[in-house]
């Protein structure tokens, strides 16, 4: 898988992510543990891509 498509691939979880916080936000029986794991897992795939961004200038660069 090219970095682009690995890119896009976590573009689409990260939005998808952020969708399920708003619904999960949006109903007051969901806990707030819950929605703390849903944070942090949308965190880490911003985290993944941008070490991605940045390898990817790093390429660019050299």
């Amino acid at each position: 898988m090219s970095l682009e498509s690995h890119l896009a691939e976590l573009r689409k979880k990260h939005g998808d992510l952020q969708r399920e916080i708003d619904d999960a936000m949006a109903h007051p029986s969901v806990d707030a543990f819950e929605i703390a794991q849903l944070k942090r897992r949308k965190l880490a795939i911003k985290d993944e891509m941008e070490r991605i961004k940045a390898a990817k200038d790093s390429q660019t660069r050299h």
